[in-house]
């Protein structure tokens, strides 16, 4: 299969390139295409076969839940059988944008794209690139990350080319995406609502918004028999070629954990990598970010291009879990083979 790169402007995207894109999904293939926090890899949610082809061209398991795109609020009916009213309160000041609700499905939705769940996760993207997709293909989009299975999720339209070319149908490239890290996605058929992936829109955002929100117990590293009704919760992600190693604690500490382990490395022949919060250059493929918007617009970004150099250890210096922080350090720690507090 040859994959058709169209360029289309993020900004103002041209209508040809759009068309052409979405006749690609009527037809039940996948085109990649980016939102303001990925690029994700699309096919009609509401075509079995289609939708089957995504799990098949990530290596994707099929027990991991797909989540929904639309481009207005009223395909939410079509979607979920019950639409409670804290939902109603998310959809009205979260949406559009990088905000994912869980809600029982309607008979409509096919059980592969839950993942076999008797849920659907469905969120109303920013990017005008995605809602003109959308628009004009007709038809709510399945689409995951356009990376393969287990790999830095895709900011820019490379990324995808560099794990799926030959695989897909089409990749829309539409720039470098803005957020850097997956949706939020919040659960909305329990009593309390619960946050089972965290992202651009805040746990603290969510509770003002709507009052109580649980937090599922993996976001805190524990254990849990609960229904993993979103994607990003069951399985390993986020993974460089690298060997990815966490590092926690007092500022000071960590920085001091940084240094013997460059140096213990560097005796061993490896080529090392490290991306921190601090001035100080460890490496010459030492990667500073100063703020967590830009730590996780670049996080993925990074970590390909450390596989680009060869890297073999990313050394990362852990932030507070707060706000976009949450986020971030919930990548970081599916990604991480290795974490230490210093």
């Amino acid at each position: 299969m040859r994959t058709v790169i169209l360029k289309i402007n993020a900004k103002k995207p041209q209508i040809s390139g759009i068309r052409r894109a979405a006749s690609i999904i009527r037809r039940g293939n996948l085109v990649a295409f980016p939102t303001e926090t990925v690029y994700g890899l699309g096919a009609d949610a509401l075509n079995a076969k289609a939708v089957k082809k995504i799990f098949v061209a990530k290596g994707r398991p099929a027990d991991n839940p797909l989540i929904v795109h639309v481009s207005d609020k009223e395909s939410v009916n079509d979607l979920a059988g019950d639409i409670p009213q804290l939902a109603e309160k998310l959809i009205s000041r979260f949406w559009p944008g990088p905000l994912t609700i869980v809600l029982k499905k309607s008979k409509t939705v096919p059980k592969i794209t839950t993942g076999g769940l008797d849920t659907v996760a469905i969120r109303m993207p920013k990017n005008k690139i995605a809602q003109a997709l959308i628009r004009e293909a007709g038809t709510p989009i399945a689409a995951p990350s356009a990376n393969f299975f287990g790999r830095p999720s895709p900011t820019l339209a490379k990324h995808v080319l560099d794990d799926l070319d030959g695989r897909i149908s089409a990749i829309i490239d539409g720039g470098q995406t803005r957020i850097g890290i997956e949706s939020t996605v919040i659960d909305l058929t329990r009593k309390t609502p619960m946050l089972l992936r965290p992202g651009r829109v805040t746990l603290e955002e969510l509770q003002s918004a709507i009052g109580r929100v649980d937090v599922h117990p993996i976001l805190k590293g524990k254990k849990s028999a609960l229904v993993h009704r979103s994607p990003g919760m069951k399985y390993k992600h986020y993974s460089p070629d690298a060997h990815v190693i966490l590092i926690e604690g007092q500022s000071a500490l960590v920085h001091k954990k940084i240094l013997k382990l460059v140096q213990q490395f560097g005796k061993q022949g490896k080529k090392v990598g490290v991306i921190t919060i601090r001035g100080d250059k460890y490496t010459k493929n030492t990667r500073r970010v100063r703020t967590d918007s830009e730590f996780a617009a670049n996080l993925f970004k990074i970590f390909r291009e450390c596989d680009s150099k060869k890297i073999d250890v990313i050394l990362v210096q852990g932030i507070p879990r707060k706000g976009i922080g949450l986020g971030i350090m919930n990548r970081l720690s599916k990604a991480a083979r290795t974490k230490i507090m210093a």
